[in-house]
């Protein structure tokens, strides 16, 4: 597929290709009001728009629930339905978290993207909600560890 043939992400979203999040019920009470939920999708593609060429990433979601939470299988599906989409690392990243900020209505929320190597240039792109992060996100962070390069 040439770069000038390839579907961008704001096109999709006008048309409606990108598939429904899902949500159920936060388990969490208002006890555990400092419980985070980290989800990570090693195998993340899309396509620049510029070339064409495949991006590779790792996306991770951290996030404090509060009335709800995301469904695996949907967000899997939901990412997965990026493989043929055109767009910046930074635009796809700034997507994600808005719609998850939007959607789920966390009260904090980071989505970081890391893409794999390409032309010898790596990007990493976090992004985060203003407020303080939760006592326990640290430790989460901790365990972190890069799911797009093994080198």
């Amino acid at each position: 597929m040439r770069a000038n043939e390839t579907l961008l992400l704001e096109d999709a979203v006008k048309m409606g290709k990108l598939p429904e999040l899902e949500f159920f019920p936060s388990p969490f009470s208002a006890q555990n009001s400092n419980s985070v939920v980290k989800i990570v999708f090693p195998e993340f593609t899309c396509l620049c728009p510029k070339t064409g060429y495949p991006d590779f990433a790792s996306i991770e979601i951290y996030y404090l629930p509060d009335q709800k939470c995301v469904e695996l299988k949907s967000w899997k599906l939901y990412l997965n339905s990026f493989r043929n989409l055109g767009t910046f690392h930074e635009r796809v990243v700034n997507f994600l978290f808005d719609e998850l900020n939007t959607q789920l209505s966390p009260k904090w929320l980071r989505v970081v993207g890391d893409f794999f190597p390409r032309g010898n240039v790596n990007t990493t792109v976090a992004i985060e909600s203003p407020i303080g992060r939760p006592q326990c996100a640290e430790s989460v962070f901790e365990a972190a560890k890069s799911h797009a390069r093994g080198f």
